[in-house]
């Protein structure tokens, strides 16, 4: 079967590398709770994901460790969701 596997595991961090190097430009729209939109690109999204992975592992969260997230489905929810999983910890979605 070679050919029809990837050569690399498809994690969180291989989406992101991805993403940035493909789509860096192209626009995260989101509409948020109060009808506005939010607006920018997948680049400075990649960016603020790694910014967040760098805030968490400094307040001391490890692979493995669980984290809970209790928000709105919008763009801080996204970048969490990417940060957490891209980092080895378990992310756990507690929906309002």
């Amino acid at each position: 079967m070679d050919g029809l596997m990837m050569d690399y595991p498809l994690t969180t961090q291989a989406i992101l590398r991805r993403a940035e190097a493909v789509f860096g430009q192209r626009e995260i729209v989101t509409r948020l709770s109060d009808n506005t939109l939010h607006r920018y690109t997948v680049e400075t999204f990649c960016g603020r994901v790694r910014q967040l992975m760098s805030a968490m592992a400094t307040l001391g969260i490890r692979p493995g460790d669980r984290v809970g997230t209790y928000c709105w489905n919008h763009y801080r929810h996204l970048e969490l969701y990417f940060a957490i999983s891209s980092m080895g910890a378990v992310l756990h979605t507690l929906n309002i």
